[in-house]
């Protein structure tokens, strides 16, 4: 995944979560979530299968309706905010998400531009610019023409990761971003969330992999249950003791060539 053209620096956005709660059915999925985000940084919310990770980010995307507490970007209520105001703002890149049939990847990327033109515009030479360095910074640049039902699961996903680039968004959320990646690129989608943090995006991941909200986040949520049960630096905040008991297994925290790493085994 190439750095390409050197991000625009953004103001950041502050990320503000308050009560949220939200049920499917009989399931209560998030309970009384409350966190913050700090703005500018790479972020990672954590926790077991089912803690509600992926329905946290769909709610702050506003793709899913809470049924109460507030989510507030900069002080201001997100779900007051029109549909293409708040697109302009926040972009999601779900794990699997489905791309439209019969469209070359380009044309793909360039449907992240829509909330910044006229609702009638056609696509101009700056979208086109914009899609094609978002491409470039997702390291898909060269499968722009290419149809999208021809793509294999990692090509799909550093496309998606060029849509919601392309919507120049000020808080970038990521659902499992090294989903169906090699071990390089999920290095490099890390990396580039890194760069954009550093220009001014406020990034907030959902990751499996511990090892790297240890090595690459600056900040992590951990939800259990749906409910928050840790925030702060990971160096400080993923413990063994607390992956041990949130995730139902033995963990060991030790120093690798100087790196900090966790390693589990069964209980």
């Amino acid at each position: 995944m190439s750095a390409g053209t050197t991000a625009q620096a953004v103001q950041a956005a502050a990320l503000a979560v308050a009560g949220l709660r939200l049920s499917i059915g009989e399931a209560q999925i998030l309970r009384d979530v409350a966190a913050q985000v700090p703005p500018g940084e790479l972020s990672a919310v954590v926790g077991p299968n089912g803690s509600g990770k992926s329905t946290l980010l769909r709610v702050l995307a506003g793709a899913l309706e809470p049924d109460g507490g507030a989510v507030l970007l900069d002080g201001r209520e997100l779900s007051a905010m029109p549909r293409r105001a708040r697109a302009r703002e926040v972009a999601l890149v779900e794990q699997d998400g489905a791309a439209p049939a019969a469209l070359d990847v380009l044309d793909v990327v360039l449907l992240g531009r829509t909330p910044h033109r006229p609702t009638w515009g056609a696509d101009s030479a700056e979208d086109l610019a914009v899609a094609r360095d978002a491409l470039e910074r997702a390291g898909a640049a060269d499968l722009a023409d290419r149809d999208v039902a021809t793509l294999s699961g990692g090509e799909r996903q550093r496309v998606h990761l060029a849509r919601a680039l392309a919507q120049s968004p000020r808080l970038l959320l990521l659902d499992e971003p090294t989903n169906h990646l090699d071990v390089a690129a999920q290095l490099d989608v890390l990396h580039l969330a890194g760069e954009l943090a550093g220009v001014g995006v406020t990034v907030l991941a959902a990751l499996h992999d511990l090892g790297h909200a240890l090595r690459y986040c600056s900040h992590v949520v951990v939800l259990d249950g749906g409910r928050v049960v840790a925030a702060g630096p990971p160096a400080e905040v993923l413990s063994a003791e607390l992956v041990s008991r949130v995730y139902g297994v033995r963990a060991e925290r030790v120093v690798v060539g100087g790196r900090d790493m966790l390693l589990y085994e069964r209980r």
